[in-house]
């Protein structure tokens, strides 16, 4: 009888003990997904940005409206060694471009990295970066379209990155997105009032801002690099896709989870997008649409931001709310 009891102690002890253990463990994952993100500090004027290549190479293009722009706002310029750069298409061996990255991020006077253009190649370097001194001296990371990857990757790791136009934009670029680059860089409040539309879906939501180029979304599920689209607001855009791979990308986030989860969707700019010679029957915006329509959450279309002139500025990571509504709609970060 002893030993009968003994064991019926030993193992309630047991299981209690385990389900402590898993309190706890479930306790640590709420704190980790409340936790925020955290903001790199603003940039003030003295400060030194980098400018580098991190996939398409820079040859032929003139970074003086760019380095002047930088100048003008007070800020000083340091240029990599990626710049100039050729091995095919990219801007040098992926150990190049990953060893320049590594020195701009681990230098404590980088206050900023601007990625010079997207195309491909940032996915290649990515896993050869340390972000071990970036995590004790963070500092933001700029650009768009390919530069999702490290926007993404940013954001696993718990930290806020722009999304905005690059060097090489700042010629063709509209003066808002540009005025918009120079307020998410020196941390001013980001607000944007956008026109009606009549395929967009009405309501508001608030949360984490996250996403970027769709394509690179879906190149990133599964991965390390892949973000978490619970409670969150997702901007996606692209350039040059076929329209069923976009509905093939959409059904891709549907089947992930990604938009049963999240709260709400900003849709910038569908550029040059390309069909079949049997049309696929539907445009970008009507493929999202038909896809998102299930879903009970605000959706934005036709946002300023993207692979177009007037490319808004978006600090991904931060909290933002969306007011969508029939006659306008609005945009409207957190203060950092």
């Amino acid at each position: 009888m002893h030993v009968t009891r003994f064991t019926f102690i030993n193992s309630n002890f047991v299981l209690y003990k385990f389900l402590f253990l898993i309190f706890l463990f479930q306790s640590f994952n709420c704190q980790a997904n409340n936790t925020p993100m955290i903001t790199p500090p603003i940039l003030q004027k003295g400060d030194t940005i980098a400018i580098l290549a991190t996939a398409r190479k820079n040859i032929d293009d003139n970074l003086k409206p760019a380095i002047d722009l930088l100048h003008s706002w007070g800020l000083e310029v340091v240029i990599g060694s990626t710049i100039g750069l050729d091995d095919h298409q990219l801007a040098g061996t992926d150990a190049q471009r990953a060893a320049d990255f590594q020195q701009q991020l681990d230098n404590p006077n980088i206050k900023a990295i601007w990625c010079v253009k997207g195309g491909y190649g940032t996915v290649r370097m990515i896993d050869l970066l340390d972000f071990t001194k970036f995590k004790q001296n963070p500092k933001w990371i700029i650009g768009f379209s390919d530069v999702t990857v490290l926007h993404n990757h940013l954001n696993t790791l718990g930290f806020k990155s722009i999304h905005g136009i690059m060097p090489i934009s700042i010629p063709k670029a509209s003066k808002e997105a540009i005025e918009s680059l120079r307020i998410a860089m020196f941390g001013e409040k980001l607000t944007y009032k956008i026109g009606p539309f009549a395929m967009n879906k009405l309501g508001k939501a608030s949360g984490e801002l996250v996403g970027g180029n769709l394509s690179i979304l879906y190149s990133l599920f599964g991965s390390k690099s892949a973000i978490d689209c619970t409670d969150k607001i997702l901007f996606i855009e692209d350039l040059d896709e076929y329209l069923y791979h976009i509905d093939r990308m959409m059904m891709n986030l549907k089947r992930n989870g990604c938009l049963e989860s999240i709260k709400g969707i900003l849709v910038g700019s569908m550029t040059k997008m390309k069909d079949n010679d049997i049309p696929w029957g539907k445009n970008a915006i009507e493929i999202i649409d038909d896809v998102t329509k299930a879903y009970n959450i605000p959706v934005l279309y036709n946002f300023p931001a993207g692979h177009i002139q007037d490319n808004r500025a978006l600090v991904l990571g931060s909290k933002v709310t969306i007011d969508v509504n029939a006659n306008r709609s609005t945009v409207t970060f957190s203060a950092p």
